[in-house]
């Protein structure tokens, strides 16, 4: 995998807000971390991603995004004017996960990742596309060298 770099992603809110995931750590995976400034660390969303190889000598490949979801108790405030700080109500967690096998190329990790991203994001009988753009020419995903890509087709397992 190269270098960690900053990755930008964006929410689903009616106006989406742009989130910088920034890189945190490379030991043992890597792992990216919001950087809000107005938010709590424990309430900026995370990125992690991690490939092993299995006893059978496949590939266990796993990429985790967790996004808090902060709430604010007591809004009205005290007589004092105190009002409690945010805190984290819950976790939402997506992990995506990719058994592969020692015998498989980059084009076939690609294709199976193209393929799951399209069911993911909503394929129908009427579309290939679902609710997101997927205009990119065959190969796309073989030849990326953003951070999730690489780590599916490459397999880029940590010593």
């Amino acid at each position: 995998m190269g270098a960690q770099t900053n990755i930008l992603v964006k929410d689903d809110a009616a106006t989406p807000k742009e989130w910088t995931l920034v890189p945190i750590s490379d030991t043992p995976f890597p792992t990216w971390r919001g950087n809000d400034a107005g938010i709590p660390l424990e309430g900026q969303p995370r990125l992690s991603m991690s490939a092993e190889k299995l006893k059978t000598g496949d590939y266990k490949i796993t990429a985790k995004v967790e996004v808090p979801v902060m709430e604010q108790l007591g809004t009205a405030g005290a007589s004092t004017g105190y009002v409690a700080p945010a805190e984290v109500a819950y976790v939402q967690t997506v992990i995506i996960t990719m058994f592969a096998s020692r015998r498989s190329t980059i084009a076939d990790r690609a294709n199976a990742l193209k393929m799951a991203v399209g069911v993911v994001q909503g394929a129908s009988a009427t579309t290939a596309t679902g609710v997101l753009a997927n205009t990119a020419a065959g190969g796309a995903f073989a030849a990326s060298v953003l951070p999730a890509p690489l780590l599916f087709t490459g397999v880029v397992v940590p010593n």
